[in-house]
């Protein structure tokens, strides 16, 4: 009598190896172990990405104050812990949400600009410099062909401020903003699009993060994480991330595939 072999859609297709000695199983093992490696990336697939305040520059001061403006012109109060809870969320989270200031969305939108061009006035005012470590890190990874693009919760137009006051123009392969997704962090797509500006899986990305809100972000979108300890301090991060450091330059591009391991 023969007997009929059924099988269902999805299973495991038959092995020719299984009645010797095991061969099948050496060859389902190879393929997982040859998918593994395909994930870890290597310096010619690896991409960068990085979050803006706090790991670029440390413009903390400045955005407090822009708030603190925003509020005195508009005669409205702020939370005594509104600005390190709404560390780097959009605007038009923080001021429906977190400050409860009005739900109009013509509002939020006159309001977030208005605190944006105060905060660009501060800069102008204040100077502004790259945090220590920040450009000889962003060279190591220029000359080792590694690319990176920036992924922030900020506005353009500060970021395109900045860049002139830093001399950085033309550095960064992409940026992406606020502007530029609908969703702020904790939801991964700003950090999304910066991997695709530069042309890499975001597997094979690593996110440069100082906020707890990026720090899920990147998380949420696959990416290995170094946390910046500019907001938070190092131990605060380190149960969070891949690797905490307080400078940027305590890594290098070949390190940074460690990650993986």
């Amino acid at each position: 009598m023969q007997i009929e072999s059924k099988r269902r859609v999805g299973d495991n297709p038959p092995c020719l190896g299984e009645a010797r000695g095991g061969i099948c199983f050496a060859v389902r093992v190879a393929g997982a172990e040859f998918g593994r490696r395909m994930s870890i990336p290597t310096l010619a697939t690896l991409g960068v990405l990085f979050d803006w305040d706090g790991v670029v520059i440390d413009s903390s001061a400045h955005h407090e104050l822009s708030w603190e403006r925003l509020a005195a012109e508009e005669k409205r109060t702020l939370p005594a812990d509104h600005f390190k809870k709404g560390f780097g969320m959009k605007n038009e989270h923080i001021i429906p949400n977190m400050l409860g200031w009005t739900q109009e969305p013509a509002d939020v939108r006159r309001l977030s600009l208005r605190k944006e061009a105060l905060y660009r006035d501060v800069v102008r005012e204040r100077g502004i410099t790259a945090l220590p470590g920040v450009a000889v890190f962003l060279r190591r990874l220029r000359e080792a062909g590694v690319p990176f693009s920036v992924g922030s919760s900020t506005h353009r137009e500060n970021i395109d401020t900045i860049l002139e006051v830093l001399g950085f123009q033309g550095l960064f392969a992409g940026i992406v903003t606020a502007e530029d997704v609908k969703q702020g962090k904790p939801h991964p797509d700003v950090f999304l699009k910066a991997a695709e500006k530069i042309g890499r899986r975001p597997e094979h990305c690593v996110v440069f993060e100082d906020a707890l809100v990026g720090i899920q972000a990147a998380r949420a979108g696959g990416m290995k994480v170094v946390g910046v300890a500019t907001t938070h301090p190092l131990g605060e991060l380190e149960a969070k991330v891949d690797r905490a450091v307080h400078r940027l330059d305590e890594l290098s591009p070949a390190g940074l595939l460690e990650l993986w391991k």
